[in-house]
């Protein structure tokens, strides 16, 4: 058996989840490594199995470049920017790693089969790979030759492989560690793996986390506020709201200064605990000048939707001594509606002067308040539709 200090164990969860993805609507386009458990996402649930069976001294976390510093939130390891692919993934991953052999798996498997996984590890000083697999079952044709259906192995994870010699295997893009390992004449060996530990890949494997009732996701509601002032400039397109507003002046900002949309961004990313419009935008950046705000809500409303959240309600309260908001209150309802993929009874729109006080009164400029208010994504609901 290895010794702590020999073994890394290495988590896949930088995926797009695009067949997942690809029945969701787009308000409901969550990552499946993202689908809660109370309030857990699914990967950390994963994580705590395999960090239970006590025999990892090192772990890293394989996450999507624009998720590592939320995830970093939900826990203490180390986290790191997977790539494009899974073998992109975990090259840039075994960068970091420092063990002599490497435990890899994926959140997709995320039933995890304690019993397998000690058995991986007992054996994998015999090879220089070990893999589980599952005999098939059923008639296999390729093209339209039969196969013979004894001699087929369905691969899983996880694998265990000596890290130095799958650094060198990685030299291609492979789907699995054990085909790069073999691929180079590596020794591999396999193991009867376990029909606990299928993939959830489609909705329908929705199924067997539906199935077992002490997974659901927390029916808490979150609330997240943003505010946001920009003075008046002279010479500027007026944009709120994602609406033209007519006027002789537009907002001061390093973007089109649209106030109403930066508001909403924060809100949207308080209600996640997800830092601020600054982090993700910084106003020192070239990329965001003067950028369509519209472009940066898309970018904030799918990452909260991929992680897990769906957006209930947004209050706007407007404090404008000019222009006046009124004749455009609808419109920019409407536009808000339709960039967040909700319906216009989701979405309130206020506004007021500020009796003549203040900058806001002195017409130097616009403040905006938005409230937001999100809850978990319910696969169960999810789960239901497509088995209607």
């Amino acid at each position: 058996m290895l010794q702590k200090h020999e073994i890394c164990l290495v988590l896949m969860a930088a995926g797009s989840s695009t067949r997942f993805q690809k029945m969701l609507p787009f308000e409901k386009k969550v990552k499946k490594q993202w689908l809660r458990l109370d309030s857990k996402p699914l990967w950390k649930k994963v994580l705590e199995d395999l960090i239970a069976l006590d025999v990892f001294g090192e772990v890293v976390v394989g996450m999507d470049e624009n998720e590592v510093i939320y995830a970093q939130n939900f826990c203490d390891v180390k986290i790191v920017a997977g790539g494009k692919t899974r073998t992109q993934s975990l090259k840039k991953i075994l960068e970091h790693v420092q063990s002599p052999y490497v435990f890899v798996t994926d959140v997709a498997r995320w039933d995890i089969d304690r019993d397998l996984c000690l058995k991986l590890i007992s054996l994998c000083k015999d090879y220089d790979c070990v893999v589980p697999f599952i005999s098939c079952v059923d008639t296999i044709y390729y093209k339209n030759e039969s196969i013979n259906r004894e001699e087929v192995k369905l691969i899983q994870t996880p694998q265990i492989s000596q890290t130095s010699k799958l650094k060198i295997a990685l030299d291609k893009e492979y789907t699995d560690e054990s085909t790069a390992m073999l691929d180079h004449n590596f020794r591999v060996g396999f193991v009867q793996g376990s029909y606990k530990m299928q993939k959830l890949t489609s909705l329908e494997d929705l199924r067997a986390l539906v199935n077992q009732e002490k997974y659901s996701p927390s029916e808490n509601i979150v609330t997240g506020s943003g505010i946001d002032i920009h003075a008046f400039v002279e010479k500027k397109p007026m944009v709120l709201g994602g609406v033209t507003i007519e006027s002789p002046f537009g907002f001061k900002a390093h973007s089109d200064g649209d106030v109403l949309l930066h508001a909403l961004i924060d809100a949207l990313l308080g209600a996640i605990c997800g830092g601020d419009i600054g982090e993700w935008f910084p106003d020192t950046s070239k990329n965001y000048e003067n950028i369509d705000s519209k472009i940066l809500l898309e970018k904030i409303r799918a990452f909260v939707v991929s992680v897990g959240y769906e957006i209930l309600h947004i209050d706007v309260s407007i404090l404008a001594q000019t222009p006046k908001i009124s004749p455009y209150k609808k419109q920019i309802q409407e536009k808000l509606a339709e960039l967040l993929y909700m319906k216009k009874n989701q979405v309130n729109i206020k506004a007021t002067t500020a009796e003549g006080l203040g900058f806001v009164g002195r017409k130097e400029g616009v403040c905006v308040m938005v409230q937001a208010t999100l809850k978990f994504i319910d696969y169960r609901e999810i789960y239901a539709s497509i088995n209607y």
